[in-house]
């Protein structure tokens, strides 16, 4: 048996920068998951870090939208019919938190850690050497026509406004401007100044990874369904090796529940699926920053492999086989907005986002075994807040005073 400080369930960008973390102050740390660090959720997303993420995905409450996504039909949301019994009691509490002052609340206790997420990123991309990844280019939201735009950014610019966060509204001659190849499809769109995005959100993990390694931390190949606990510590099995530690923490995203379940938690987390295809442009065509497409539900953003596409939500069980359907419908869409060229890949990537109805992570202590720490559920932001919950998780296992105020992610407010 080899004992640690602490072990790290999860490789993804959440577990890796909590190991960081807790690196940093002085603990011994294992770190394990069944995959290489930066293969699965943190591989598959846009690479933003949102400076404007204060305001959270909602379930539509207009009957037209209703009716809109009901079809199935659309781009940004695609669902499996046999599955929406199983994920209804999910949706519903994800309505009550849609409601204007619950989205007032849920900007209130997220502004304060997405204020520090770009400079958390920053302090591991200088020591990682991953600085060069980085684009502090800002992104665009783009809007097809007027009416879309002022229906849709009302609230969140209001927001904005509340909290000191940057922005533009640009007309098309101004998107054309800062975009010169985008087709002048937006009537108008919002350009977040302050938001940072990467070329391989998996590359920046990897070099997250490698620096923990250099610094004494210690990577292995897992089963985290093989924590147990013996007299005072939690012991996992990682290959032929046994690793114990006095504090676990699971950062395992959309597989968390697998190991929490057994233990007794019942946290109401679900998957969004979600697909990604990268694709070479045609000619010497180019974009300096990830641009939104919200009508359609899709980003389109420069990756080291080419650009990625990145599809909107699915709802269907996490392990069913692929169904990229939404990639088809975007495909049309982007390929109007931008001159791409032929696929990279032959199929779509998939991969699911842990997502709690009230849109935030958990955070904190679990509840029932002490020494068990719970970091995941971060939904549409992991990659934008894994290095600060990293940081709030480790300060709260370290017994610092935190930098924000954790009680919003407490793993007590869903009892």
């Amino acid at each position: 048996m080899e004992r640690f400080d602490a072990i790290v369930l999860g490789a993804g960008i959440v577990g890796v920068a909590t190991a960081l973390n807790l690196q940093k102050r002085n603990r011994t740390v294992a770190l394990v998951d069944r995959r290489e660090p930066g293969e699965a959720t943190s591989y598959g997303n846009a690479g933003v870090i949102e400076r404007e993420g204060f305001y959270p995905i909602v379930f539509p409450r207009k009957l037209g939208e209703l009716w809109r996504y009901a079809r199935n039909q659309e781009a940004e949301l695609h669902y499996n019919g046999r599955f929406l019994p199983k994920v209804a009691p999910w949706l519903i509490r994800l309505r009550a938190g849609s409601s204007p002052r619950a989205i007032e609340d849920y900007a209130a206790a997220m502004d304060p850690i997405l204020a520090h997420a770009a400079s958390e990123h920053g302090v591991l991309a200088g020591k990682g050497r991953a600085v060069e990844l980085f684009r502090g280019t800002g992104w665009i939201k783009g809007y097809r026509s007027l009416a879309h735009f002022e229906a849709d950014t009302k609230a969140h610019l209001a927001l904005a406004e509340r909290f000191g966060v940057r922005y533009e509204i640009l007309d098309s001659h101004e998107i054309t401007d800062l975009e010169p190849d985008l087709a002048p499809v937006f009537a108008r769109a919002v350009f977040w100044p302050d938001t940072v995005s990467v070329a391989s959100p998996g590359g920046v993990t990897k070099a997250y990874a490698r620096l923990f390694e250099a610094m004494g931390g210690t990577i292995g190949q897992g089963d985290a369904l093989s924590l147990r606990r013996e007299s005072d510590l939690w012991m996992v099995d990682m290959g032929e090796r046994k690793v114990a530690a006095p504090d676990i923490v699971v950062s395992l995203g959309p597989w968390a529940m697998d190991l929490l379940r057994p233990l007794g938690y019942r946290y109401p987390l679900a998957v969004k699926r979600g697909y990604h295809q990268h694709f070479k442009p045609r000619g010497d065509a180019a974009l300096e920053r990830p641009v939104v497409d919200v009508a359609h539900g899709y980003v389109l953003t420069p990756m080291r492999q080419g650009y990625r596409i990145t599809s909107g939500i699915e709802f269907d069980d996490r392990d069913a086989p692929p169904t990229p359907v939404q990639i088809g419908r975007i495909l049309p869409q982007a390929k109007a907005l931008f001159p791409l060229g032929e696929a990279v890949e032959a199929e779509p990537w998939m991969g699911s986002r842990p997502c709690l109805p009230d849109s935030m992570p958990i955070v904190g202590a679990a509840p029932r075994h002490p020494g068990l720490w719970l970091n995941f559920g971060h939904g549409h932001l992991g990659f934008t807040l894994g290095p600060a919950t990293g940081r709030l998780v480790s300060e709260l296992i370290t017994r610092e005073m935190p930098f924000v105020d954790p009680a919003p992610f407490s793993p007590l407010r869903f009892r």
